[in-house]
């Protein structure tokens, strides 16, 4: 599906571009959010007869967004999770717990701001870039432990996991392995499998794949 941008969207491009994007990632997150709209010759007439008020529309939130990753610098954010000795977690963080955690941090950020290349399943400190504008991604820390004590610890420096003998270490990397191969095997589910089933394949060159024809 062909689209007008409405904002510099990541690769895709900046307002005003026209650019072709899966018919997935059009319907289930771009024209919803208002991000983009069908590039009928209607719609182009439009945007050009709103192109001065999108783009001050456009700079105006650029700059709220910096303001805010202003205050978000060096800011980190503590995720309680159950976890074996080891640091593997029993499950995952997922960009909602993240958006959650920073929500209640004092920031208002939304699930699908959260760039997140695949979920956390480990106690530690996880850098995580969150999507405040086009133009404006800045990285917060996540802090993944057991208890609050263990998250200022870990915050200090240190390792709150234990030290495994050679063949714990194996049947801890067996154990990732197979939960890996499952999960390569699950269908992703809700927002993030519409996300992901229709999300753009441009590249840095700007050209994009072909669409998948059904």
């Amino acid at each position: 599906m062909e689209i007008i941008l409405l904002e510099r969207i990541g690769r895709l491009g900046q307002i005003g571009d026209v650019v072709k994007v899966k018919d997935g990632y059009a319907r289930n997150f771009l024209l919803p959010q208002g991000k983009a709209l069908r590039a009928t010759e209607t719609n182009r007439a439009h945007f050009e007869n709103e192109r001065a008020q999108l783009e001050a529309r456009d700079l105006e939130r650029k700059s709220e967004a910096e303001s805010v990753s202003e205050k978000l610098a060096g800011e980190s954010f503590v995720v309680i999770r159950q976890a074996g000795d080891t640091g593997q977690l029993y499950g995952s963080v997922s960009t909602r717990d993240i958006a959650a955690a920073v929500t209640e941090g004092g920031f208002s950020i939304e699930r699908r701001q959260v760039l997140l290349d695949k979920p956390i399943k480990t106690l530690g400190l996880h850098e995580v870039r969150l999507a405040l504008h086009g133009e404006v991604v800045p990285t917060v820390l996540i802090n993944v432990a057991r208890t609050d004590d263990e998250a200022e610890r870990q915050a200090r420096g240190e390792d709150v996991t234990q030290e495994l003998t050679e063949e714990e270490e194996e049947a801890a990397e067996a154990l990732a392995a197979g939960e890996a191969l499952f999960e390569e095997g699950a269908a992703p589910e809700g927002e993030e499998a519409a996300e992901e089933a229709g999300e753009e394949t441009t590249g840095d060159s700007g050209e994009e794949e072909p669409e998948d024809k059904a």
